[in-house]
Order: structure tokens, then sequence, then C-alpha cells
């Protein structure tokens, strides 16, 4: 079994558990992180009406919620959501908060989905699960309109340099493996979510890639003791 494989059968396990442990072990602020994210790509992206949103790496439908949450509040006429993820187990799951939504099985480096056909392509947490990440880029660039946004929302790697920054690095890998392991009973999940971070690439790395791609970044944000970051990158 290949790296990629092993990541989505992780997730396959951990589906009934993940809304739940994701809820605790983020201590409900991922909320917060995630309506930002979606009210300051509506404002860069500055239109009323929204033919589609692509969601990769849905899991179990999250971040579709709030999309679909802050576009109502914003007035925004959202026409199409699309769930894509690789993990069934997951979309299983999402599948029953969200029977509506359209959930296609793909991963992020070939999605069955048409050139220049989405508004806005989201990836929340999910980026460092992809093992091939440049080519996921590609892919989303291909799939954008023109002046598309992609939204990531990541947990990166930081430079060590506060006392704070100590405490987040002792609560992801000493705290999160046990609290998770006791929700999902599958220690080893919850082991590899902080080992991810901390082989995860930092935000300047991330940056570059999305321009390779033809993917310009116009805003980064760090959030809540420099946890979890927001880019967003216009398609060029």
């Amino acid at each position: 079994m290949g790296k990629q494989e092993k990541i989505v059968s992780m997730f396959n396990d951990i589906a009934g558990t993940y809304d739940v442990a994701n809820r605790v072990l983020s201590m409900g602020i991922d909320k917060s992180w995630r309506n930002k994210a979606c009210n300051l790509a509506f404002n860069f992206y500055g239109k009323k009406d929204i033919e589609k949103i692509v969601d990769v790496a849905c899991g179990t439908g999250d971040m579709i919620l709030f999309w679909k949450k802050v576009a109502n509040e914003n007035k925004i006429n959202l026409q199409n959501i699309v769930g894509v993820d690789p993990s069934v187990g997951m979309m299983e799951v999402g599948k029953k908060k969200l029977p509506d939504v359209e959930f296609i099985e793909a991963g992020a480096a070939e999605m069955p989905l048409e050139s220049d056909s989405a508004d806005i392509i989201s990836i929340s947490y999910g980026i460092r699960n992809v093992v091939q990440r440049q080519e996921a880029f590609d892919e989303f660039a291909r799939v954008l309109k023109k002046d598309g946004l992609v939204v990531i929302s990541e947990f990166t790697k930081n430079k060590k340099e506060k006392l704070m920054d100590h405490v987040t690095d002792f609560y992801m890998n000493k705290i999160l493996p046990v609290l998770g392991g006791i929700i999902s009973k599958n220690k080893e999940a919850y082991t590899y979510l902080p080992n991810s971070i901390d082989e995860f690439l930092t935000t300047e790395n991330l940056c570059k890639e999305l321009k390779i791609a033809g993917l310009e970044p116009i805003h980064v944000k760090a959030f809540s003791m420099n946890i979890s970051t927001l880019i967003i990158a216009r398609k060029l």
C-alpha cells in the first residue's frame, strides 16, 4: 500500500468519530477559522453570483456547511457546491449531513471536473495529506476559471520562537494523539496528524508551489498563535 492509500484508509477508519474529535481537538476554534476563510474569499472574489465552489479533501463536509452559511449571510447566490475526497468513509458521513450536495470520490491531483469551471476551490486542513501536492495545484489551476480563487487553510510548520510556539507544539505532539486516540479509538491516526504537520512545509514553500502552478497568493495570514494559516491565491 502506497503512502496516499494508507492515508485514505486511515481516514476511512476514523470517519465516524472525526467531527467530534475535530471540534474537541481544535477547541472549537476551527469554526472561526473556517468562517474567516469563507468571508475573505467572497470579499476578494467580489461577485454576488457564484456558479460553482469545489471543496477538495472535503471529508465529512464541514467546509461545505460554512460555504453555504456564509454565502447566505452575504446574500450570495451560490448555484452549486461539490465535495471531492478519496475517502468514501468520510464522504458517507458528509452525505448524511448534506443530502443535496454532490460528493465525488477522487484525489486532489486528478479530479473529474471540467477545465475553467469553478469559481473557488477550497481545501481545509487537507493539503498536507496530498502526496502529489504540485500536481494538485496544477489541477486546481486547470479547473478554476480565470481570476478564480484557491482557498487553503492548513496547520503550518513555523519556527518555534516564542513560549506559546512550544506550548502549541506540546499540545499537538503530546496531548492531541492521546485525546484523538480516546475519541476515535485510533491513536495511530492522531499521531499521524501532528507528525504530518511537522513533516509539512512552510508557508513560504507553499506559496512558491502555488506560483509555479500559476496561482498568485493575494492573502496570507496566520491565526491563533500561528496554529492555522490561511492562503488565498488567484488564478492568473
